[in-house]
C-alpha cells in the first residue's frame, strides 16, 4: 500500500510541477539603427570641433595672424587630434574615456590657437 501511495505522490508532484513551469519570455525587437552612422564611433561634436578649429587656423593664415612655422605646428596637432580619434575608433566603440581624451586635446589645441593669433607675431606681409 505504501508503494502505491509514493507512486502517487511522484506521479502527482510532476503533474504539478509541468503547470507551473514559466513560458520563455519573447525576444526583444532590435531597434532600427540608421544604416549610414557607425553604432559606437559616431562623434559628430568631436568632428565639429574639429572642422571650427581647422577654419580658425586657415582664417588666422589669412589675415597675417599666424606665421606659416604657427600654421604648420598648429596643423600637426589637429592631425594627432584626428589620429587619436581614428586609433579610438578602430575598434568599432569610442569609449566615454576616449572621448574625454579626444576632448582634452582639441580644448588644449583650442588654447593654442588662441594663443598663437594672439601672441603679436604676424606673418611678414607680401609688400605688393
Amino acid at each position: 500500500m505504501k508503494l502505491r501511495h509514493v507512486i502517487a505522490a511522484a506521479a502527482f508532484a510532476a503533474a504539478s510541477a509541468t503547470s507551473f513551469a514559466q513560458t520563455a519570455a519573447p525576444a526583444p525587437t532590435p531597434v532600427p539603427v540608421d544604416p549610414g552612422v557607425q553604432r559606437g564611433t559616431n562623434t559628430p561634436l568631436i568632428d565639429k570641433h574639429e572642422a571650427s578649429q581647422q577654419q580658425r587656423i586657415k582664417e588666422g593664415r589669412q589675415s597675417g595672424e599666424l606665421t606659416r612655422h604657427e600654421t604648420r605646428r598648429l596643423k600637426g596637432e589637429q592631425k594627432a587630434v584626428d589620429r587619436a580619434q581614428t586609433k579610438a575608433a578602430a575598434d568599432g566603440t569610442v569609449t566615454a574615456q576616449e572621448r574625454q581624451h579626444i576632448r582634452k586635446a582639441q580644448n588644449k589645441a583650442g588654447k593654442d590657437i588662441y594663443r598663437q593669433k594672439h601672441d603679436g607675431a604676424s606673418a611678414p606681409s607680401s609688400g605688393k
